[in-house]
């Protein structure tokens, strides 16, 4: 059985793919299985991936009609037989001890997970930067060398953690028993699953160290800012429901009814401008079921200056151009 498995979905990524590769296979840590799942790509990626599984045997290839990145993780999380768990993006770059470390600690520390930093680079600008969102300071300045769970952070701190599942080593057999799956057929799929673990985990900690590379790049699924950027509702009110059946809505209302206008309306922004009309219509007709609630009134007091009026302004807008020209005044 191997210390760790590597899963990594792959879709069209024969321009970074062998270099994400390399970075696993490359590891100081060689006592892994890297699981790839080609998502139905239509470039050279399955070639790729075949042409390293002749040639080492940690690496197991498996195909799936494209269904996107969560049932790609999905169907490789049944495949996985480590005793931890690692989530790797095809077009970026691990750190080559990065899972030695992170084995150790999770070993000396008995851990269901441990979070770490990453470093974005900016590809076709050629340049790095390290961002508050994967840096995670303030959260690394509040835990400082403890475990700790969702418990004993602040109501503020548990949203400023990053969801991606690359910037954290899991226990595997902790992750089985939570039954935490990505959310399939929806970009920013990570976002369920990163609740789901975070609800359920007693033991985790925060390495302050810099240990990936995230490339952000036009050609994937959140760069494009394509039709897709609309899951970003469905994502959201998803992870409402999670905090919800988990008991939390009450403890967090403030923060969740705040992310249900701020989060979506954040990507509405970046969206190209191609699409910003159907991500319009689907968000009012999201926030219109809110305004037709009895929750309405108490949903409408959690709000902040800004969302509050954003939310006025999409339930009173006649249409998108009516909405664009409210939004701008």
């Amino acid at each position: 059985m191997p210390i760790i498995s590597v899963i990594m979905p792959v879709y069209n990524a024969e321009k970074y793919l062998k270099e994400a590769i390399d970075s696993i296979l490359n590891q100081t840590l060689d006592d892994l299985e890297l699981i790839c799942v080609d998502d139905g790509s239509t470039d050279s990626s399955l070639d790729i991936l075949n042409e390293y599984a002749l040639k080492d045997n940690r690496v197991n290839v498996f195909t799936q009609n494209h269904g996107g990145g969560g049932a790609a993780r999905n169907l490789a999380l049944t495949k996985c037989s480590g005793k931890y768990l690692y989530c790797m993006d095809a077009d970026d770059i691990l750190d080559s001890n990065a899972l030695s470390e992170l084995y150790e600690i999770c070993e000396e520390k008995n851990l269901d997970f441990v979070i770490f930093q990453a470093t974005c680079y900016y590809d076709e600008k050629n340049e790095y930067c390290s961002e508050n969102y994967h840096m995670m300071n303030e959260l690394a300045d509040y835990v400082g060398g403890y475990v700790f769970d969702m418990h004993d952070l602040t109501e503020d701190l548990v949203f400023k953690i990053s969801v991606t599942p690359w910037s954290k080593l899991y226990n595997l057999d902790f992750v089985l028993k939570t039954h935490s799956q990505f959310a399939e057929n929806l970009i920013f799929h990570d976002n369920v699953f990163f609740w789901q673990v975070f609800f359920n985990a007693d033991r985790i900690y925060f390495y302050r160290k810099s240990l990936y590379v995230h490339r952000i790049h036009s050609e994937s699924s959140t760069g494009s800012k394509d039709e897709r950027f609309v899951d970003i509702i469905d994502i959201t009110n998803h992870v409402i429901m999670l905090f919800m059946e988990n008991g939390y809505w009450d403890k967090f209302q403030n923060q969740l009814s705040n992310r249900k206008i701020g989060i979506p309306f954040f990507r509405y922004d970046l969206v190209q401008d191609d699409y910003k009309e159907l991500f319009y219509e689907k968000l009012k007709k999201d926030l219109s079921i809110v305004h037709d609630e009895t929750m309405y009134i108490e949903f409408v007091d959690n709000l902040s200056p800004q969302n509050k009026k954003i939310f006025k302004n999409i339930l009173i807008s006649k249409d998108f151009d009516d909405f664009e020209r409210l939004n701008n005044s």
